[in-house]
């Protein structure tokens, strides 16, 4: 918490970071040289104030990349087969065979061409899909994909995920109402890019066949959304393998030694 904080840090020079809070009020209360966020996101970190203060700032942006872009392939095939709600029926005793989708052929939209973004392209290539990518600091690509607008791209995609960064809303209710019927939507990015209220709309209208979602705006997540059968969740984990927490641990703290020694 923050009241935590403020009393740990006017001791130390250097952190490596998680999730804690480290905003304005923090930063100017502490003595802080270097703070090691141990991950790729830098929302908690009030970097303007940090910038004020001279406290040196790094992220480990590499490490997480492998990690969350096989998880998404992964939750992707479990949503179009319906993997989860199998599970769940055969564990209560009913074999109840259900339909699915196959993920290859289908037109995906990567909004965010980052390094995850980029990867997930690259796991995509044996599955012959077509490949919209969304992002405005792009400027080049390869001639297998198409770089498109928003709007294009929801009203084309079966499949949406994201991997952009910021925490502005992108997908609200006027986004849903592009998308066609039955599209499949996926969030490993940022909890608020997702109009929470407007998703859950455009699940009851069956415009969203199912979605998966990593992030939450506030965690951990207790609300509406975990009474959806079509809908995954999962607890804030697209980095958590032993491999990549590993090397983002060591990072972390490579990050933290170099900061505290210039």
């Amino acid at each position: 918490t923050v009241k935590e904080l403020i009393n740990l840090l006017p001791g130390i020079n250097g952190i490596i970071a998680g999730l804690e809070p480290l905003d304005a009020e923090v930063l100017k209360k502490s003595k802080l040289k270097v703070i090691s966020r141990c991950g790729a996101g830098m929302s908690n970190v009030n970097q303007v104030e940090a910038k004020k203060l001279g406290i040196k700032v790094f992220s480990t942006p590499d490490a997480p990349t492998a990690a969350v872009a096989e998880l998404t392939i992964g939750v992707m095939l479990s949503l179009l087969r319906l993997i989860p709600e199998m599970n769940k029926h055969l564990q209560e005793g009913n074999w109840e065979k259900r339909v699915g989708f196959q993920l290859k052929g289908k037109t995906l939209a990567i909004i965010g061409f980052g390094r995850i973004g980029q990867q997930v392209a690259s796991l995509l290539a044996p599955f012959c899909c077509r490949i919209l990518v969304v992002d405005p600091f792009l400027k080049s690509i390869s001639e297998e994909l198409q770089h498109v607008s928003l709007e294009n791209a929801l009203r084309n995609a079966d499949i949406i995920t994201l991997h952009c960064s910021g925490e502005e809303c992108i997908i609200g209710e006027s986004e849903f109402e592009l998308m066609k019927r039955g599209t499949f939507l996926l969030n490993a990015a940022r909890g608020g890019l997702i109009n929470e209220a407007a998703l859950r709309k455009a699940l009851d209208d069956e415009v969203v066949a199912g979605a998966w979602l990593d992030v939450f705006q506030k965690e951990p997540y207790k609300g509406p959304l975990c009474e959806y059968k079509n809908v995954i969740l999962t607890p804030h984990v697209g980095s958590y393998t032993r491999e990549c927490r590993l090397r983002m641990e060591m990072e972390a703290v490579e990050n933290l030694l170099t900061g505290l020694r210039k």
